[in-house]
This record gives structure tokens, C-alpha cells and sequence, in this order.
């Protein structure tokens, strides 16, 4: 029997079912599903004849056969209006997963909104707004007209300025290259907001500049590389949780030795050996101990670094491999600039380097060698970089940054096969808007400017960073105070007479309130602060193209309705645009009503068609019907052109040596150390006990927005864990399950108490962004010169709050690591 899904059994799927392609729509890696589906009161039968699989399912399947599906991967929704069937599952011939899903894309189907099963009944149905003292259904109409007019009065009274927003810049679920397009031809097409800021962080920026500033971009391999990598290095990434089947598939393979067919194939003429890997971390993360169990302790260098100290580390490495000779200096000579400035400017002994990250020197040294010291005969060591948010989130961010592409580019580790330094990644990439240069570096710190009172309007896009942001607490107290305004005027007058209802809100802005809108699928912790809802759908209840961590690209099709009468964001986007044109043309203003044109699309092909076809590298070969006929495979991003049927693709970028700068060649950068770098955290960390480092779990997803109504994760983790060492435990009296407050001087959140020996006095780890218990409350609002935040680097004290409580009573506390014994 399922885990208290009460199934024993699932229906079979017939032979005739529809069968759409998906990817799966929560991390970066992009898994390759497919979503079957068929009449509610049909299902197909043990025969091979009668079902989708062509085997006799009367007889035990091997283990490791297609021909099989979960609990989890089945649920019932709409098609067409009518219920049907639905299985989602892995595709083996996907070359991203190979059929392996992870406990995120495997239940995709149980995570779908379905009226028959009561499975995400969260979710949003129909415009809200609020009236009489609480959020009431109304139309689109009504609810269009009431943000457009209220956001039109603003823009007439401050300027464009006056319109803050907040957005995805992302691919999968709530992103994707139709919905970043609608938005963006609305806010940096129509019209030129500055005051807009990302999901996840405070302003409208890259996380990683200081690479894109060198001409390389942070996704410049194919996942295949792992495979042909002589040694990986990961940087803050912890793969096995957050890019699960790019691990399992692509790192583990090489790392047990399985790949070295498909090295000795594609690299002839040159020795070759199971991967070594490099992990930089000051946590041992579950990532650590499979590493160890797959590749042997011997070919495991775990840094551990203190926290903080990347940037010293890299500098020393990069020292001692460009005093060592270990570069390719053909390609330094032909196809870059800076070097020799960067190795004086950063030039950093090994003491130097151990001192400030508490490596023992032979390590720093036994990294270097694993990463350049040549092969034997002399061939160039091939060495992937990875690294993800303990990087981006971390101290000193581009300098950081900087200093590890500084390492691959002088290994020559770029447009190599087996090479690459690349970012991990959160969500998919799909990103295609006009240009934000209006925005300006650094961009504006919009939290900040919200907190201080600026502002009128609000519009909030697939984000709820009362959980995703720093300096949480007091943005959620000022944020509550301001819209509470707006919500007060609006209770104090008729709410069917537009034109009272708008003067009302206008005059509570001018005293200091906000009016918001929250455009989203599900109800948000910033949405309980705003005064209209906008149900947005979602991956498979619309067509929808995003590319994964290797530049892949598919389109993931629609195989079920929305509720009720969401719609994708790029439609909604464009809604708002025409009765922006039209209360604009009411208002007089017939020039400013002209640029809200061009918006007339009747669906997420239109939006596509005008946003990535028409404007992305590559994007006039890209269409629907190609990326439907290629399948869970797509094609590789920029796109080449369209032969036999095909859209070609680039498998890895630079390899001819040609980088993203005005004279093509590849910039080196001095990124000398200086400490921690962002305003507040050297008093932090000097005031307080305790590292609260942070981060994402395998099972849940993000800020747990869909997870918060699904039974299988609630049940997991009722409460956002915080990992300690058992002997601060015992000098605080807690146990196993205790809640516990954590505070500093930026706030206070709680936590669950779970023991893990391998934590390092004084150092914990916490569940980010969870909706019982949000550690931004304690991340202070220090960013760097480009407003990007550290979450990493964050201290704070922990005092015991409350015995476990009945709801943690179940839950296990054993390890996370496992043995091969």
C-alpha cells in the first residue's frame, strides 16, 4: 500500500492514450516525462495488445522496467472539461534523467490540481479583490480594470517610478520563455519600470555578473561533461538534494568508474581513470557522503572550509597552478586578456589562503593538483566547475565569482570537452525580455525603497518574498503597515463606484499606503497583504518552453485545463496591457495609451512567437510544432539552424574560442580578498554564536508553496529543520524535534531541532524560505555593490522555545548519510 495514499492498486493506461511530452517543471535539470491520459471510464487491459507499454502486465516486471508507475505519478483532472486519467512518468529516452524521476518530478501528477481527488485545492480559481473587509470573487474584468486604473492614477502622479514590481526571471513552474516575455514587453516594452526586482532577491540583477562581465556565461557545458570530467569540483552545491538526476545519471557514473567507454570513445590519446571530486563546503552534506560511497574516500577532497573564505581558497589555487605552469597558455596568449594583472592582483600564498579558510595546506595543494597538474604524458587535465548558491548567496558574490572562472578559463577548461565552470541552478532558465539597460547597475534596491515608503503600486508576479528575502521581518511589518492603509480606505466606501473606490486608494497612497496585486497560482504569504488576486496557471495546464542547466530546450505541452478560469501569466500580462491602453485613452493620454499596443495574443504560442522566436539567438528556428516533434530531448541552446527535420543546436559554448566581449576574447579579473564583504555580517558574526547557514531540501520545493497542501512533505517536515551539533544541543537543553527560536538583531524565526553529528560546533543549517518558521527573518539587509544578497553568512543565538510537539512525534531524526556496507 502507497504511504497514506490508501491505494493498492492504479488503473492501466490503454493503448490508445494521448501521450503529451513534459518537462519536468521544478528544478533545473529538466527531467524528461511523459503525461498519458484517457476517458475517466475507460482503462486498458493486462495484454500486451491493450496497454501503452506492449507487455504482458500479468507477469512480474523486472526492476528496473518502463512499465510501471506510482501512486504519486496518477491523478484525475480536467481535459477539455471532462475528467480523465492522468500518469506522469519518466521518459527512458529522455538523455537528462534516463528514466530516473526524483521525489519532486515523480509526483508532478499528485501535485496537479484535480477537483475528483481534492489534490491542490489551494489553488487559485478566480479573480479576487478586496471588498468589505475580505478577499470576494469578481471577474477578470473587474479586477483588470481595478489595477489598471489605480496603477494608470500612479503613474500620472509619480511616474513610472512610482510602479514597483516583482517578478520571475525563470523557466519551469511559474516562469518560462512565454511568460518572462509577456511581462517584460510590459514593464521594459511598454514601459521602462526601474523599480522591479527578482523573485528571490531584493533588486533586478544577474546572479552572476562578474562570469557574463568576463564573457562566459554561466551555462557553457553539456551535463555530459561529468561524464567525461577527470575530476569535478563542486562549489556550495549540494547536487544530490537540488539537481538530484543530474547527479545520479551524469556525476556518479564517472565517479564509479562506468563512464570510461565513453571517454576512452570520445577522447582518444590520453589516459584515463574514474573521476576524482573537489567539494568546497564548510557543511558535509549528504552530497559529501555519496560521493565517498560511489567514488572511494581516496578520490573524496571535502574542503571545509570556513565560512565565507571562497574567494581566498580560489585566489590561492589559482596562484599556485599559474606558478606551477599547469595552464593552457595557447589560449591565454590567443583568446584572452588581464592574466598576468590577475595573478599579481590576487596572488595569495598557500598560508596565506589556510590561515583565513582553516584548510590544512596540503589540501589546498592536493586540490590544485586534482585540478590542473597535468595527466600523464602531459595531457591537460580536464576539470568541470560547478557551483550554485553557496557561491551566489554567499560573501563577496562577483569577486568570488570572478575568482573561480579565473581557474577554468586558465586551465583552459572552457569550450572543453569534460570542462566548463558553470552554475548549478535553482528553477529552469527562460528568460526572454527586451532589454533592461534602463534599470541601471547597480539596480535599485527595491525592498529597501519599499520599506522607506516609496512607491504607490505593486504589482507582484509568481513571488512571495515574505519567505524569499533578506531583512525579512521588518520588510513584512512595513509592507503589512503600508497595505493596511489601502485596505482601510477601501472598507471605508461603496466598492461598486469605481471612480470613489480609486480616489479612496489614491488618497491612502498619498499618505503613505500601497496597493498591491499578486498574480500567482496559489494564495501567498505577501498575498494576504494585497488587495487583488490573479489566478495564473501553470506547466501542463498551459504550453510552456523553458531550457535546463545544459541550455536544453523543450516545450513542455499542455495536457490539462487550469482551475476554473486561471490563465498563463503572459495572458494576464497582456490583459492588464489592454485595459492599460484603454483606461489611458479614457484618461486623454493617447501617446502613452499607443505603447500598450501589440499585446492582442490569444494564446501562450502567440506570446512565444512574438517574445523568443522573433528576438532570442537562434530563436527564428525555434516553433511549437519543431520542439513537439523533438520530443523530451529538444535541442541545445543558442540554436544553429533547421536540417532533416531538426533544430541544431550548440552542445557546449566557446569552443572556437570566441567569448561574450566586444573583442571576443575571454577577460581575466583581479578579485583580491577583503574579508566579509557585505555591510553588518563581520558584527553579526562577532555578536553571535551561532552560523545559521541555509538552504533547500530534496523533498520539498522552493518555498514550499505547493508543498504546504501536500500531506507526503507536511508530514516530513512540519517545521523548517535546523541541523546541530549534538554537544550544542546539550549546552542549549534541547532534544531531538524541539522547537526553537533563532535571533539576531535583524529578527527571530523557529525551527525544529535535528541532530547530525558531522555539524561543526557553533555551526547549524536551516530549511530556507519554509512557511512555518522563515529564516530570512534573520538575514540582515547587507548586500554587495550590486545588491545582491548573502544569505549564507548569517549568525544568530538559538534558545529553546517548546518541547517537540505532538506533530514531530512520528518523525525519524536518524542520519541523512548511508553506507555501502
Amino acid at each position: 500500500m502507497a504511504y497514506k495514499r490508501q491505494i493498492d492498486r492504479l488503473p492501466i493506461i490503454p493503448a490508445g492514450a494521448k501521450k503529451h511530452n513534459v518537462t519536468c517543471h521544478f528544478c533545473i535539470v529538466g527531467c524528461g516525462y511523459q503525461a498519458y491520459s484517457w476517458p475517466v471510464n475507460k482503462q486498458g487491459g493486462t495484454a500486451p495488445d491493450d496497454n501503452a507499454f506492449g507487455v504482458d502486465l500479468s507477469e512480474q516486471q523486472y526492476a528496473d522496467s518502463a512499465a510501471w508507475y506510482a501512486p504519486s505519478m496518477y491523478n484525475i483532472v480536467k481535459q477539455d472539461g471532462k475528467d480523465v486519467h492522468l500518469v506522469i512518468k519518466p521518459d527512458e529516452g529522455c538523455e537528462v534523467n534516463s528514466g530516473l524521476g526524483s521525489v519532486r518530478g515523480a509526483r508532478m501528477a499528485e501535485m496537479s490540481y484535480s477537483e475528483a481527488r481534492a489534490t491542490q485545492s489551494q489553488r487559485l480559481t478566480q479573480p479576487m479583490v478586496w471588498r468589505y473587509g475580505q478577499m470576494q470573487p469578481t471577474s477578470w474584468d473587474d479586477s483588470l480594470d481595478l489595477v489598471a486604473r489605480v496603477t494608470a492614477a500612479v503613474i500620472k502622479e509619480q511616474g513610472e517610478d512610482g510602479l514597483f514590481v516583482s517578478a520571475f526571471d525563470h523557466g519551469g513552474a511559474g516562469g518560462g520563455y512565454e511568460n518572462t516575455w509577456g511581462t517584460g514587453k510590459l514593464y521594459f516594452g511598454a514601459m521602462k519600470v526601474k523599480n522591479i526586482r527578482i523573485h528571490n532577491r531584493p533588486a533586478y540583477n544577474s546572479e552572476v555578473h562578474a562570469t557574463r562581465d568576463m564573457g562566459i556565461g554561466e551555462l557553457n557545458n553539456c551535463y555530459e561533461d561529468a561524464e567525461l570530467a577527470d575530476t569535478i569540483v563542486a562549489v556550495g552545491t549540494n547536487a544530490l538534494e537540488t539537481q538530484t538526476n543530474y547527479f545520479l545519471n551524469h556525476w556518479v557514473p564517472n565517479l564509479r568508474g562506468t563512464s570510461l567507454n565513453k571517454k576512452e570513445q570520445q577522447l582518444p590519446g590520453e589516459p584515463h581513470a574514474p573521476a576524482r571530486i573537489v567539494i568546497i563546503d564548510p557543511r558535509r552534506t549528504v552530497t559529501v557522503n555519496a560521493c565517498e560511497m560511489e567514488a572511494g574516500r581516496d578520490n573524496v577532497l571535502h574542503l571545509a572550509i570556513n565560512s565565507g573564505t571562497d574567494l581566498a581558497l580560489f585566489n590561492a589555487l589559482f596562484t599556485y597552478i599559474a606558478d606551477k605552469g599547469w595552464v593552457d597558455q595557447a589560449l591565454i596568449d590567443a583568446h584572452t586578456s588581464g592574466f598576468q594583472e590577475a595573478v599579481a592582483g590576487n596572488r595569495t600564498s598557500i598560508e596565506q589562503a589556510a590561515e583565513i579558510t582553516g584548510l590544512a595546506p596540503a589540501d589546498i595543494v592536493k586540490a590544485a593538483e586534482w585540478i590542473a597538474m597535468p595527466k600523464e604524458g602531459g595531457a591537460r587535465r580536464r576539470s568541470m566547475c560547478a557551483y550554485e548558491k553557496g557561491l551566489i548567496w554567499g560573501n563577496d558574490n562577483y569577486r568570488t565569482n570572478a575568482a573561480l572562472v579565473n581557474i577554468a578559463l586558465a586551465t583552459g577548461n572552457i569550450g572543453r570537452e569534460g570542462g566548463g565552470c558553470v552554475r548549478m541552478g535553482g528553477h529552469q532558465e527562460g528568460y526572454a525580455r527586451p532589454s533592461d539597460a534602463h534599470v541601471g547597475r547597480p539596480a535599485a534596491y527595491v525592498d529597501q525603497l519599499l520599506i522607506g515608503g516609496q512607491g504607490g503600486v505593486h504589482h507582484i508576479w509568481g513571488c512571495d518574498h515574505y519567505k524569499t528575502t533578506l531583512n525579512a521581518m521588518e520588510f513584512k511589518r512595513v509592507y503589512k503597515k503600508r497595505t493596511d492603509m489601502v485596505k482601510d480606505a477601501m472598507n471605508a466606501v461603496p466598492y461598486a463606484n469605481r471612480d470613489t473606490v480609486v480616489n479612496a486608494i489614491m488618497e491612502a497612497i498619498r499618505a503613505g499606503g500601497l496597493f498591491a496585486v499578486d498574480v500567482d497560482i496559489v494564495p501567498t504569504k505577501i498575498g494576504e497583504a494585497c488587495h487583488v488576486w490573479l489566478p495564473a496557471a501553470t506547466s501542463g495546464e498551459m504550453n510552456l518552453t523553458s531550457m535546463n542547466g545544459e541550455r536544453r530546450m523543450r516545450l513542455t505541452e499542455r495536457y490539462m485545463d487550469p482551475p476554473g478560469e486561471a490563465m498563463p501569466d503572459c495572458l494576464i500580462a497582456a490583459r492588464l496591457a489592454n485595459h492599460m491602453e484603454r483606461v489611458l485613452r479614457e484618461m486623454g493620454d493617447g501617446a502613452y495609451a499607443d505603447q500598450f499596443k501589440g499585446f492582442d495574443w490569444q494564446t501562450e504560442e502567440d506570446a512565444f512567437m512574438d517574445g523568443y522566436h522573433a528576438n532570442a539567438g537562434g530563436g527564428e528556428h525555434v516553433t511549437y510544432d519543431r520542439l513537439r516533434a523533438m520530443g523530451t530531448n529538444g535541442f541545445q541552446e543558442p540554436a544553429q539552424g533547421f536540417e532533416g527535420g531538426k533544430i541544431v543546436g550548440t552542445k557546449r559554448l566557446y569552443t572556437d574560442g570566441k567569448f561574450g566581449t566586444e573583442d571576443g576574447r575571454a577577460k581575466f579579473m583581479v578579485s583580491a580578498w577583503r574579508g566579509l564583504q557585505a555591510p553588518g555580517k563581520q558584527a553579526q558574526k562577532d555578536n553571535y554564536d551561532f552560523l545559521i547557514n541555509n538552504g533547500r531540501a530534496n523533498v520539498v520545493w522552493q518555498n514550499a508553496y505547493l508543498d504546504q497542501d501536500n500531506d507526503f512533505v507536511m508530514d516530513r517536515w512540519p517545521y523548517p529543520y535546523i541541523e546541530m551539533n549534538p554537544e550544542d544541543m546539550a549546552g542549549l537543553g534541547v532534544k531531538e524535534g524541539d522547537l526553537v527560536e533563532v535571533y539576531n538583531d535583524a529578527g527571530s524565526t523557529q525551527a525544529m531541532v535535528y541532530p547530525t553529528p558531522t555539524a561543526r560546533r557553533g555551526e547549524t543549517f536551516m530549511l530556507f524560505a519554509y512557511p512555518s518558521g522563515v529564516q530570512g527573518n534573520v538575514v540582515n539587509a547587507g548586500t554587495n555593490e550590486l545588491i545582491l544578497p548573502n544569505y549564507k553568512q548569517t549568525w544568530a543565538n538559538i534558545r529553546k522555545i517548546a518541547e517537540a510537539p505532538n506533530s514531530v512525534a512520528h518523525l525519524s531524526f536518524k542520519s541523512k548519510e548511508y553506507s555501502a556496507s
